[in-house]
C-alpha cells in the first residue's frame, strides 16, 4: 500500500496494519461469517423444507467448531484483535475477543445447535418455509457479533441484527398471541435501543471515539470519571441494557411475550437474548466505566434484589409452565446483576459462571416444557399429571433441571450462587446475599410444585389420583430430535456441577480481563499504551 504513493513521505504504519493477518486469527470473525452465510443459504433454499434442517444443522455445527477454536486461540494467545480494512484503532472497526466473549460465544453456539436439532421435530413445514433456520442463524450472527466486537457502536449494530431476527422468529406462525407478544417485545426493545443510541452519541461527543479500549483509556485519565456527562451516559446505558436484560422494574415485557412463539424459539430467547444485555452491562460498567459502576453500585444492588424477588414470586404465582419459566429467566438475571453490583473478581466470576449456567439450563427447561406438551397436549399444570408413569427417565431429567435452576447441589447452578453469596458477604452487602438465597428457596418451591403436579400425581386436577394419566396418544412416541438436545444440555448441567473447575477458570479469566483491562488495551493498540 505504501508503494502506491512513492512521492508522499507518510508513515502508513501509524494508521494501517501492514502486517498480514495470520490464518488462525481469522477465527475472530469466523462465527459471524459462518452464521451470516448460513442464514443466506437457508434463506435461498427456504422453499425446500426437507433440506432446511440439514442445511441449518451443517452451519450450526460449523459455528460450534469455529467458536471452540476461537476460545482455544484466546486461551493460548490471550486477548486477540482484528481490525477491518487494516485501519488501526481507533480509526478502524475492531473485533476484540477476550475469554469472556469467546466463552459466551461458544456456549451460545452450542445452545443454537441444540435449538436447530429440536426445531427439526417441533417446527412444521410452514415454519421452515417462512424462515425458522435463516432467522436462527441470523440471530446467531447478531449474538456472536455482540460478544466479539470491540467497538461500542457496532455493539449497537449487532443488537439490531439479533433484534430484527428475533422479531421474525417471534411472529413465526402469525397467530394472534404471537403478534400481541411481538408488539410488547418490540416497543420495549425499541425504547431500550434508542436509549443505547443516545448514550453512544454522547460518548462519541465526549471522547471522539467508539473503540472500547480507547474509551477505557480516556476515562481512566479523567480527573472525575464518575461525574457530569459520564453519569448521564452511565444512567442511559444502565436503563437501556436493564430493559434488554429484563431487569426490575422494566421486566414486564418478558413474561408477556416469551410464552407466545413455538417452544424452541422461546428456548433460544430465554437462553440467549437477556444474557446479551447482561454481557453489555459487564462490558460497559466493568471494563469501560468502572468508576461509574462503583458510584451506582447501591442502585444496581436494589435492581438486582428486585429482579430476583419479582422473578421468584412471579414463578410461584403461575400455573402455566411457559409463563413460570419466563419469570425464572428474570430471577436469574437478578443473580447476575448482583455480581455486577459487588464488582469484585469473585463476584464478576460468579456472574459470568451464572450466565453460562443460565444459558444452558433455561434453554433445556423450555425444551423440556415442549416435551411435556408433546406428551400431554397442554402447558397448564391443572391439566397435567401422570408423566412419571409415562417416562421415569424424563421425570428424572426434569428434576435435575429443576434442582439446577434452583441452585441446589450437585448441579451447575450451585457453584455460581456460592460464589455470589460469598462475594456479597465479603462486601458487606448482606441483604444481597439474603436475596440470592431467598430467591433460590422460592425457586425450589416453584419448581418442586411443577414437578409434583406434572409428574408425581396420577392425573390432572379433578381426577382420582392414579386413575387418569394425562397423555396425548397422537404425539407419542416423542421424536428423538426432541429428546436429544434436552439430554445434551442436561449432561452439561450435570458435568458443570460435578466438574466446575473448567468453567470457574474461564469465568475467573474473563473477570480479571474486565477488571484489569491492560491486556485488552494492549491487544487493540499493540502494547503502545
Amino acid at each position: 500500500m505504501a508503494g502506491s504513493y512513492p512521492s508522499v513521505d507518510v508513515d502508513f504504519s501509524q494508521a494501517w496494519n501492514l502486517t498480514p493477518v495470520s490464518a488462525a486469527d481469522w477465527l475472530i470473525v469466523a462465527p459471524v461469517v459462518i452464521s451470516m452465510i448460513g442464514g443466506a443459504v437457508c434463506l435461498m433454499a427456504r422453499k425446500n423444507t426437507d433440506a432446511q434442517p440439514k442445511l441449518g444443522l451443517i452451519f450450526l455445527v460449523l459455528l460450534v467448531l469455529a467458536s471452540g477454536g476461537l476460545l482455544l486461540r484466546v486461551l493460548d494467545k490471550g486477548v486477540i484483535t482484528m481490525v477491518m480494512g487494516s485501519w488501526l484503532p481507533p480509526f478502524g472497526i475492531a473485533f476484540t475477543v477476550d475469554a469472556l466473549g469467546a466463552t459466551l460465544c461458544l456456549i451460545a453456539s452450542v445452545v443454537a445447535l441444540c435449538a436447530g436439532i429440536h426445531g427439526a421435530a417441533t417446527v412444521d413445514n410452514t415454519g421452515r418455509r417462512y424462515g425458522f433456520y435463516p432467522f436462527l442463524l441470523l440471530l446467531m450472527t447478531g449474538v456472536c457479533g455482540a460478544f466479539l466486537t470491540g467497538d461500542i457502536f457496532n455493539l449497537y449494530v449487532w443488537f439490531e441484527v439479533l433484534l430484527i431476527s428475533s422479531y421474525g422468529l417471534l411472529v413465526l406462525g402469525n397467530e394472534r398471541p404471537q403478534l400481541d407478544g411481538a408488539v410488547k417485545y418490540g416497543i420495549l426493545n425499541l425504547i431500550g435501543t434508542n436509549l443505547f443510541l443516545i448514550g453512544t452519541g454522547l460518548i462519541y461527543g465526549v471522547f471522539g471515539t467508539l473503540n472500547m479500549a480507547d474509551i477505557a483509556i480516556k476515562i481512566s485519565e479523567m480527573d472525575a470519571p464518575a461525574s457530569g456527562t459520564l453519569a448521564t451516559i452511565a444512567a442511559l446505558y444502565l436503563l437501556a441494557f436493564a430493559m434488554k436484560a429484563a431487569a426490575f422494574p422494566v421486566n414486564f415485557w418478558l413474561p408477556a411475550s416469551y410464552h407466545t412463539p413455538n417452544i424452541v424459539i422461546s428456548a433460544v430467547f430465554a437462553g440467549l437474548l437477556t444474557k446479551v444485555g447482561v454481557y453489555a452491562l459487564l462490558r460497559i460498567f466493568v471494563l469501560i466505566m468502572p468508576a461509574s459502576r462503583e458510584y451506582m453500585a447501591d442502585l444496581i444492588s436494589v435492581v438486582a434484589i428486585g429482579t430476583m424477588i419479582v422473578g421468584a414470586l412471579g414463578a410461584l404465582a403461575q400455573s402455566e409452565v411457559r409463563r413460570l419459566l419466563g419469570y425464572l429467566v428474570i430471577c436469574g438475571i437478578g443473580s447476575m446483576l448482583a455480581g455486577l453490583a459487588i464488582g469484585s473478581t469473585v463476584a464478576i466470576s460468579g456472574a459470568i459462571f451464572y450466565a453460562v449456567h443460565s444459558i444452558i439450563v433455561m434453554t433445556a427447561l423450555y425444551m423440556a416444557a415442549g416435551v411435556i406438551y408433546q406428551m400431554a397436549g397442554s402447558y397448564d399444570l391443572r391439566k397435567l399429571g401422570g408423566l412419571y408413569g409415562a417416562s421415569p427417565a424424563f421425570a428424572a431429567i426434569f428434576l435435575i433441571l429443576a434442582f439446577a435452576v434452583s441452585g441446589l447441589p450437585p448441579f451447575s447452578g450451585f457453584w455460581p450462587k456460592v460464589m455470589l453469596v460469598e462475594a456479597a458477604i465479603n462486601d458487606s452487602r448482606v441483604w444481597l446475599a439474603v436475596a440470592i438465597l431467598l430467591s433460590g428457596f422460592l425457586t425450589t418451591i416453584a419448581m418442586g410444585r411443577t414437578w409434583i403436579y406434572a409428574f408425581w400425581r396420577g392425573g390432572p386436577e379433578g381426577t382420582e389420583d392414579g386413575k387418569s394419566v394425562a397423555l396425548s396418544p397422537k404425539t407419542l412416541p416423542i421424536p428423538a430430535a426432541s429428546w436429544v438436545p434436552v439430554c445434551m444440555l442436561t449432561a452439561l448441567v450435570i458435568y458443570f456441577g460435578l466438574q466446575p473447575e473448567g468453567i470457574m477458570h474461564l469465568s475467573a479469566y474473563g473477570s480479571i480481563g474486565l477488571i484489569d483491562p491492560q491486556g485488552y488495551v494492549n491487544s487493540v493498540f499493540g502494547g503502545a499504551q
